[in-house]
C-alpha cells in the first residue's frame, strides 16, 4: 500500500515527463527540480547563494552557500557544495520540545555528488541522467539522494522533471521520495523565467514535526553583460501537505574551454 501511495503522489509528474517528448535544458539552482545534463567537459560552474526553507516548526536557511561543479570527463560532472546554515526553531508550544530552542549558526551538511548523463538528447530523444549525492554532517551519519532526471529543449522552451529517493539512516529521520517538474522559457537575451511543482515525503519520524509537502515555485535567471554571469532567484509556497515556504537568491558563473563533445 505504501508503494501505491507513492506512485499516486508522483503520477502527475511522471505523466507530464513522458507524454510530452516534443517539449523536453537546464534546471537545478535556483529550483529544487534538477536536470540530467552535466557541465560540459572542461567547463566549470560556481554559485554563491542563500536559501530559506520554513515550516511552522522551524526555518532553516543557508547564508552563505558555495557550490562548485566541474565537467571532469565527457558526460560526467563532479559536484561539491559547502553551506553555512541557520536553524531557527519557531518555539511554538505545539511542537515542543524538538521544535523549540535557540537560533544556531554554523557549517551545515557538506554535499558531494556526481552527475552522469547516460542518454544524450537528440531531436527526438530526451536527455536522461542521474545525480546521486552524499550529504556529510559534522557529527552524524551521512545520508544520500538518489534521483533520475529527464530533460528536453525545443525553441525557447525547456522542460525538466524526475523523481528520487532520500536514504537517511540518522536517528529520528526517515527515508522518503521526492520529485518535481519544471517549465522554463527564454524571454529575451537577458531573462529566462521558470516555474516548478515539487513534492517531498515526510522527512522525520515525528509526524507532528514533519509531514509531506507539495510546493509551486517561480523564479528566473537574469544574464549580466559579463558572459556566463547570472543572477538567479526563486520563491515558492506549499499548495498541499505541510505549510512550507522556499526562497533562493544567488549569483552563478560558468567558464571553461571546450575539450570535446558533451
Amino acid at each position: 500500500m505504501r508503494m501505491v501511495r507513492i506512485c499516486a503522489r508522483f503520477a502527475p509528474i511522471f505523466f507530464l515527463i513522458f507524454i510530452a517528448p516534443g517539449l523536453w535544458a537546464q534546471a537545478g539552482p535556483p529550483f529544487q527540480t534538477d536536470d540530467p545534463t552535466p557541465v560540459d567537459y572542461g567547463h566549470y560552474e560556481f554559485y554563491v547563494f542563500g536559501i530559506a526553507d520554513g515550516t511552522p516548526v522551524e526555518t532553516d536557511a543557508v547564508a552563505p552557500g558555495f557550490e562548485f561543479n566541474w565537467g571532469a570527463v565527457p558526460k560526467l560532472q563532479l559536484h561539491a557544495l559547502v553551506p553555512f546554515g541557520i536553524a531557527a526553531p519557531m518555539n511554538h508550544p505545539a511542537y515542543g520540545p524538538d521544535g523549540q530552542g535557540p537560533i544556531t549558526y554554523g557549517l551545515s551538511d557538506i554535499e558531494l555528488g556526481a552527475k552522469y548523463g547516460f542518454i544524450t538528447q537528440t531531436k527526438r530523444r530526451p536527455q536522461i541522467g542521474t545525480f546521486p549525492m552524499i550529504e556529510i554532517p559534522k557529527d552524524d551519519e551521512p545520508w544520500y539522494r538518489l534521483p533520475i532526471w529527464v530533460a528536453k529543449d525545443i525553441g525557447p522552451w525547456s522542460l525538466d522533471g524526475g523523481a528520487g529517493y532520500v536514504v537517511n539512516p540518522q536517528s529520528g529521520m526517515r527515508n522518503y521520495p521526492y520529485g518535481g517538474f519544471l517549465v522554463r522559457r527564454t524571454m529575451n537575451k537577458k531573462l529566462d523565467l521558470a516555474a516548478e511543482i515539487f513534492s517531498h515525503g515526510r522527512v522525520e519520524q515525528d509526524v507532528a514535526l514533519s509531514q509531506s509537502s507539495t510546493l509551486i515555485d517561480a523564479g528566473g535567471f537574469y544574464n549580466f553583460s559579463q558572459p556566463g554571469l547570472q543572477l538567479i532567484f526563486a520563491y515558492g509556497h506549499s499548495i498541499a501537505g505541510q505549510t512550507e515556504n522556499y526562497a533562493y537568491l544567488g549569483l552563478y558563473k560558468t567558464w571553461g574551454k571546450d575539450k570535446g563533445s558533451h
